[in-house]
């Protein structure tokens, strides 16, 4: 039987992720780190170079102190203060605030057909709402999104790991083969859901995180891929 039979022949747990998936988020943070590079003008890197390094601040930053606003930006101090040598003024620190304004003011942004969707999904399953990162940044965004009222149940959680979707399978009561993750990232949504025995449903997003992406298996029969989130209507 194909995963696409499979969700039709019976009601299914359909756990969303949040950013980039329900709602745009890092295209924020892009615009944020095109102020900063322009604002560096550094003498001899160029943008991709600098972001480069940006990256791996970012990703060690991730491991030590989560995901969030606030970590992006330590990063961006952390960064400024490699390619200069010495510790950020408190002038250039204020400047580093002041082009992140963007993400404190920033509305939540449903993606194209989402809050419709979601209406018609949750008469048909049981939806759970996965999302990982600093829990009031997060719980500001879902509260704004209009959204929590089609999901049992929403988790935040600081990151999303194999151990993570095996914890929500024992938190929820449910089989993983009969469940599906739904997401736009690799790393966090697809990969770890498919190590713990969900099925998964790739949404790809232009402007996903670079450090979400990560290569899948396009002989996996567990992963359904769609080009937008209306599309899960005619699988579920």
């Amino acid at each position: 039987m194909t995963v696409d039979a499979m969700a039709r022949r019976q009601a299914q747990v359909l756990v969303f992720d949040a950013d980039d998936t329900l709602w745009e988020n890092n295209v924020v943070f892009e615009r944020v780190i095109d102020d900063f590079l322009a604002w560096l003008d550094h003498p001899t890197l160029d943008r991709q170079e600098i972001r480069a390094i940006l990256d791996d601040i970012e990703r060690a930053n991730a491991v030590v102190h989560g995901y969030g606003s606030k970590v992006f930006l330590r990063s961006l101090g952390e960064c400024l203060e490699r390619l200069r040598e010495r510790p950020a003024t408190d002038a250039e620190r204020r400047e580093i605030d002041r082009l992140a304004v963007a993400l404190v003011e920033h509305k939540v942004e449903l993606m194209p057909g989402v809050a419709d969707a979601l209406d018609e999904l949750a008469g048909r399953h049981e939806l759970l709402l996965l999302t990982k990162g600093e829990r009031t940044e997060q719980q500001r965004k879902l509260d704004a999104s209009g959204l929590l009222h089609h999901f049992r149940a929403a988790h935040i959680v600081p990151e999303k790991n194999v151990d993570t979707y095996r914890w929500l399978t024992r938190e929820h009561a449910f089989d993983p083969a009969d469940a599906w993750m739904i997401g736009n990232s690799p790393r966090s949504d697809i990969l770890p859901a498919r190590a713990a025995g969900l099925n998964a449903v790739f949404i790809p997003n232009e402007n996903t995180w670079v450090l979400e992406d990560e290569e899948l298996d396009p002989t996996d029969a567990g992963v359904l891929r769609l080009a937008a989130f209306p599309d899960l209507l005619r699988h579920f």
